[in-house]
């Protein structure tokens, strides 16, 4: 699957496209009923399926102290993009040009002139151009005279809301089965392993440390059951992952994530780039009075985690 990173970038000859927009932050279930409909649409029709999203999310331009945590990165929203049937992504700058567009200048310049559109999809409460003027009527309305059909899809998920927003709650709560509920898969986050202070490996509880880096989303400080996967070869383990700054002991205060794949003490992951997720909570977290007191702790969130993993 292609990502283009600018307008630049989509190749000479693109024909007649279906087009899917929005900002698929952590494709959730309610972005994957709007990006089914757009294959269904793609594949009636014989067209390419091309998923626009922005880069960085506008309000991280727009309200710079009311941009959200992102739930996944430019390149992992792709990813689950292309497993929902994407053909070619277009991660969109998003900057103060961009968002001066009128409605009308959108779509010319994206649909119309880069894209060929001839069907796009969007949720039904979709809002584009300068100060969010235009709405779905102005997407039919601008269809009638650029030769393609708008559709708007209804993100009614009954009981559960499907929103980016509502998962980033329940990650805050530490709701981490919620979130899962929502996106149809385990929240998960990524990075390289870096070398951390060894005590978990004194401790008989080696840890891969992940650092967090503050605009990507995490779960709330605790313990969790969950799975560690290398990113070079695949493999993929179960463990228990605490997430928060290490409250027993004094050192230093920046938040990670500290993954202990269960039963295995030879993992040798420094540099490696590793995807950690999160399947349950275990419980929140505590400053032990003593170490003996937190590794009978420990064992009982590994075994709890060994149950829940069925590990």
């Amino acid at each position: 699957m292609q990502i283009w990173r600018s307008l630049d970038d989509i190749p000479g000859g693109l024909g007649r496209t279906a087009v899917v927009i929005g900002n698929f932050d952590g494709v959730h279930l309610g972005h994957r009923r709007v990006l089914s409909r757009a294959r269904e649409l793609a594949d009636d029709r014989g067209l390419q399926l091309v998923a626009v999203t922005f880069d960085p999310h506008p309000m991280a331009v727009l309200r710079p102290e009311h941009a959200p945590t992102m739930l996944t990165t430019i390149e992992r929203r792709a990813e689950l993009l292309g497993d929902t049937g994407v053909d070619a992504v277009l991660a969109l700058p998003f900057d103060t040009s961009v968002a001066a567009w009128s409605p009308t200048e959108f779509v010319t310049r994206v649909l119309v002139d880069a894209l060929h559109a001839s069907t796009v999809v969007v949720g039904a409460n979709f809002r584009f151009g300068r100060r969010a003027a235009g709405d779905m009527q102005t997407l039919v309305e601008q269809g009638r005279e650029h030769d393609f059909v708008a559709e708007g899809i209804a993100l009614d998920g009954g009981p559960m809301v499907w929103s980016s927003t509502y998962v980033r709650t329940c990650l805050a709560a530490g709701d981490v089965a919620g979130a899962a509920e929502a996106l149809g898969h385990p929240y998960a986050v990524r990075g390289t392993v870096v070398k951390g202070d060894q005590r978990g490996r004194e401790l008989g509880y080696p840890t891969a440390n992940v650092p967090t880096d503050g605009l990507t989303a995490a779960p709330a400080d605790g313990v969790y059951a969950g799975r560690l996967r290398r990113l070079d070869t695949g493999e993929d383990l179960p463990a228990a992952i605490s997430v928060g700054t290490n409250p027993t002991f004094d050192g230093q205060r920046y938040r990670r994530i500290e993954s202990y794949v269960l039963d295995r003490t030879d993992l040798e992951l420094y540099g490696v780039e590793v995807e950690v997720s999160f399947v349950d909570r275990l419980r929140g977290m505590t400053a032990f009075d003593s170490v003996d007191a937190l590794l009978v702790q420990m064992a009982d969130d590994v075994r709890r985690a060994r149950e829940i993993l069925g590990a």
